[in-house]
């Protein structure tokens, strides 16, 4: 399959919030969930397809829970973009295990581990070939990582926004966790998802994306070959766009 993927595509944005890199486990990192991303990663770049990715840190720290029992908030976001830098590092090693080329940017200072956010750096590195994980979110504090997924998939250019999840589908019109008769959408315009407040992404991120006119396709990470699928344009998860 890696010389038959034919992409609607050229340069994707795929954000992995940290609970999809659990797998079924609790807490942590689940390897063969890790595995099993880098594989798909490795197959789609395979096709010529450019391909970015935002990571998470909620598997392993959340900022609002920690203000919630008293931290400052500030300090406790920061805490969160760390997390995803751990997240970062452990999907950058199973890439390079696949023979992967792949670069982390992190949007705070860590010279150790990672190059340092740089939009026209990022992009070469995508003309190359080359996987672009961008970590710590957007680098401020009270922002998070879906509005970090916007910000960045706009500034590359990216095609689409990809939001992989973990045990939800697609946007439902209530919680289907809950509501064993929640209503699951194929495709959705930015306003709707705003105007009922679906929980696609945060509304700074959806916003942003409604702006620049940058579809998002919310999907299930778990579905076999997920990432394959959608990449071609198979319609899986819900379309969120402008309608036009």
């Amino acid at each position: 399959m890696e010389k038959t993927l034919s992409s609607k595509y050229k340069r994707v944005l795929l954000k992995l919030s940290g609970e999809a890199l659990m797998g079924e486990a609790e807490y942590g990192i689940d390897s063969a969930t890790v595995e099993n991303i880098a594989r798909q990663l490795k197959r789609i770049v395979g096709s010529g397809i450019q391909v970015a990715v935002v990571v998470g840190g909620g598997n392993i720290w959340r900022g609002a829970a920690a203000e919630a029992r008293g931290m400052d908030r500030a300090t406790a976001d920061y805490a969160g973009m760390l997390a995803t830098l751990i997240n970062a590092l452990a999907l950058q090693d199973a890439l390079e295990k696949e023979g992967v080329v792949t670069r982390t940017q992190s949007a705070i200072s860590i010279q150790a581990i990672a190059e340092p956010y740089i939009r026209r750096r990022a992009i070469r590195h995508l003309e190359k070939g080359r996987v672009v994980i961008f970590a710590a979110g957007t680098g401020n504090p009270y922002m998070t990582t879906d509005t970090a997924a916007a910000l960045r998939a706009v500034e590359i250019g990216a095609d689409v926004l990809l939001m992989a999840k973990n045990k939800v589908d697609g946007v439902y019109d209530c919680d289907p966790q809950v509501n064993a008769k929640a209503k699951r959408f194929d495709k959705l315009t930015y306003l709707d998802a705003l105007r009922m407040r679906l929980e696609v992404m945060d509304s700074t991120a959806l916003s942003l994306c409604m702006d620049n006119k940058l579809p998002i396709i919310v999907f299930d990470l778990r579905a076999p070959r997920s990432l394959e699928r959608v990449v071609i344009g198979e319609l899986i998860g819900t379309l969120v766009h402008s309608g036009d």
